[in-house]
């Protein structure tokens, strides 16, 4: 059941932006992790302005193609947390939860709706 409607996935976008910049310093990642998801905020901020939803600013970027990179990135953070990071157990837990949270939130989600309310 896809529960996430393209306007409230816009909304928790934004939200995980924040939240991706306030994470070093709240759960004091090392200096490498805190680089990665800095770059993250960055990179995820500038998807979701482009990506064609309600809150898009630029519209560019199709909805569906907005969420397979979350896909990706989902993939791609749990499979750093347990190599590169397996060693620093904060990192790593950090690096899997929110690959976990994003992959929950792209199986929620809603990517076939036509009308962005």
């Amino acid at each position: 059941m896809k529960v996430i409607s393209p306007k409230v996935h816009a909304i928790l976008d934004y939200l995980t932006v924040i939240f991706l910049i306030a994470s070093p310093n709240l759960f004091l990642l090392s200096d490498v992790a805190s680089k990665l998801v800095y770059l993250l905020a960055v990179i995820h901020l500038l998807l979701t302005i482009c990506t064609n939803f309600k809150f898009g600013l630029f519209k560019v970027v199709p909805f569906r193609i907005h969420g397979l990179v979350e896909f990706f990135v989902a993939f791609g953070l749990v499979t750093a947390a347990f190599t590169y990071f397996k060693h620093t157990k904060v990192d790593q837990t950090f690096l899997t939860a929110l690959g976990v949270v994003i992959l929950v939130v792209f199986i929620l989600t809603d990517f076939k709706q036509k009308k962005f309310r």
